[in-house]
């Protein structure tokens, strides 16, 4: 049965554990079994409070917890300022979350100037806040969301949830957050933290694309409870590794439990159509340029914009990149491996490029070495490439010397 495998069972609440107001289907009794059998208990829990309030909530439900078993997405937040030492602080939340910034002795604002501002949910924030926190943010302070969880499950309903404030904060600042809660990896690693080396944990959530995949990120095996539909790729981070009904599946012997083997890549939050142009001059030397965002050397390449054509696509990016005018010869191929096409930006963020690969040739313009993309750009023997060069590049250019009479896909 899974209760045999592991040592340590994370559990989201809303969803797992309860409900609004009720247990779910045998939850108190499953997790005292659990208890009784030496396992360790956390509760892991997107709501951006401190863990007493989540404590006692849950003793009203007659299931037992102590505070240093609870990990909200308010006490995980704090943590990370509290280690950078941040402060003061901006609350747009209620008083558990200003609670949880206190308990690590983080000082509070009311109001800006501030470090940092802090997302969590208070029912009384107005727009006018929302206003002022934009501009703070623009203006440098650090910008935090203790999760982006859209909604949330209640007893009436589906309900609006914090991402719905951080989504209106984007859109004012212009800047993505900081986020803390699932599915990014801080409170899973401060989770295993608190456990006994060589403890093995698995993650019980309701939510593929929250829990599990928050789970997955951390590299710790992760159970999906419900119905929630799941994705069709074998790699999907969102996929569990084991379904159940309810906790007390969780000693069911007939139920059986995969376990997850990280892939080489992180997750992409998207999935982006790209181009890159292989130009060859009458040497057979290969065009690169010194990106300005990683300071890789590499072959000119991009996104497609709306509204362009591939082919449209590859020759703006050049001209943009290099100030050379092209014109496409031949597809090289198209590149969608995500071990090699799931690039992490400076910023953090992370996207997985469905690249089309173009053989070009010059046809005007004159070579920039320097611009708002670029920090060099030469001509090289295709033997003796530049360092540090990204990784899938040399792919695409061997594949442009191959003596192939059809596009590659890779």
């Amino acid at each position: 049965m899974i209760a045999d495998k592991y040592d340590a069972f994370f559990l989201d609440l809303d969803g797992v554990v309860y409900v609004g107001d009720r247990q779910t289907d045998g939850a108190a009794s499953a997790l005292e079994r659990l208890r009784s059998m030496g396992k360790d208990l956390r509760f892991l829990t997107n709501n951006p409070t401190d863990g007493g309030e989540i404590v006692r909530r849950l003793k009203c439900l007659g299931i037992e917890a102590k505070e240093e078993e609870v990990v909200t997405s308010g006490t995980a937040t704090a943590r990370v300022l509290a280690d950078r030492g941040v402060g003061p602080v901006w609350v747009l939340g209620h008083g558990g979350l200003r609670k949880a910034m206190t308990d690590v002795a983080l000082s509070l604002a009311d109001a800006p100037p501030c470090e940092a501002v802090v997302v969590g949910w208070d029912d009384g924030v107005t727009l006018g806040e929302i206003r002022r926190a934009a501009l703070a943010i623009r203006k440098g302070a650090l910008f935090v969301a203790t999760n982006e969880d859209p909604t949330y499950p209640s007893s009436e309903g589906i309900l609006s949830g914090v991402g719905v404030v951080v989504e209106a904060l984007i859109a004012g600042s212009g800047i993505r957050p900081l986020s803390v809660g699932k599915p990014w990896t801080a409170m899973f690693d401060q989770a295993m933290k608190t456990l006994a080396p060589g403890r093995r944990a698995v993650m019980i959530g309701d939510t593929p694309y929250v829990d599990v995949l928050g789970a997955h990120r951390a590299g710790i095996d992760a159970i999906l409870m419900g119905s929630a539909e799941t994705y069709p790729g074998k790699l999907d981070f969102r996929n569990p590794d084991g379904r159940i009904d309810k906790l007390g599946d969780l000693f069911d012997d007939s139920i059986s439990m995969g376990s997850w083997d990280s892939p080489a890549y992180p997750w992409p939050e998207s999935v982006e159509p790209g181009v890159a142009g292989v130009v060859l001059d009458q040497s057979g030397r290969v065009l690169l340029m010194r990106r300005s965002d990683n300071r890789q050397w590499g072959i000119p390449s991009g996104h497609v914009e709306p509204g362009e054509t591939v082919q449209t696509a590859v020759i703006r990016e050049i001209r943009e990149e290099t100030g050379l005018y092209v014109e496409v010869d031949e597809l090289i191929g198209l590149y969608s491996d995500p071990v090699s096409q799931v690039i992490t930006y400076p910023d953090s963020r992370i996207c997985h490029f469905v690249t089309s690969c173009f053989l070009c040739q010059v046809k005007g313009g004159s070579l920039i070495t320097s611009g708002p993309e670029t920090l060099d750009a030469r001509f090289f023997d295709p033997h003796l490439l530049p360092e540090p060069l990204m990784s899938m590049h040399p792919t695409w250019l061997a594949d442009a010397l191959a003596p192939s009479g059809r596009p590659f896909v890779r």
